[in-house]
């Protein structure tokens, strides 16, 4: 009995592709994924995604007019965890949490450390009409980020560290995932759209296929 790919397949195949810069297959993935759900955002999001890493910035800029024509809009990215059994949300640049000053200090430290350590900031995934700095403070107030860097400030160091989002987590925060877990010397698990992520001491049990 033949199995047909469903959409999850389909995004991992899509989100392998910026890495590869696969133009062609992203496409392909990107329609398949639409043929299934019409108003998946995170197909669009994904293939405009590739154009960029690519340098196709008007080719991105088209795929991001096309969700605008076609009214479907993006999903917000936000991520959660569970801390003495209270929820702590966080979005992008979270403006809200009561201890937000504390954990955007946090997560700079955080970036310059793995930084130290190799991590490369993926800003290609980034608009290209920014300068470098205000890339990087883009990606690392991604949500998730800021919930590994709240987890970190409120539980006991040597806990494994839970986190929820509700999206597919990015190729830059996978990486900087990655290293963070060595820097602290601590198992974080981050369950995405996709699927579970385990990562320690510097790799992740999906061997950076998602």
């Amino acid at each position: 009995m033949t199995i047909e790919p469903d959409v999850i397949a389909w995004g991992s195949l899509l989100a392998s592709c910026k890495v590869h810069k696969n133009v062609e297959l992203a496409r392909i993935a990107a329609d398949r994924m639409l043929s299934i759900e019409p108003r998946n955002s995170g197909a669009y999001s994904a293939l405009a995604n590739v154009y960029m890493a690519s340098g196709k910035w008007d080719e991105a800029a088209k795929i991001r007019k096309l969700m605008k024509d076609r009214k479907v809009k993006r999903e917000q990215g936000i991520s959660w965890v569970q801390i003495k059994s209270k929820v702590h949300v966080f979005g992008a640049d979270d403006a809200i949490h009561p201890q937000r000053d504390a954990i955007i200090r946090n997560m700079a430290e955080i970036w310059d450390e793995i930084k130290k350590m190799g991590f490369v900031p993926d800003t290609a995934s980034v608009l290209h009409d920014l300068d470098q700095e205000l890339k990087e403070q883009i990606l690392k107030h991604h949500s998730e980020k800021l919930a590994i860097a709240f987890a970190l400030m409120n539980t006991p160091g040597n806990s494994t560290i839970r986190i929820m989002k509700n999206l597919r987590v990015c190729n830059d925060c996978h990486s900087a995932i990655k290293f963070i877990s060595k820097l602290v010397n601590r198992e974080i698990i981050v369950r995405d759209a996709a699927r579970f992520h385990h990562f320690n001491n510097g790799l992740c049990s999906c061997r950076d296929y998602w």
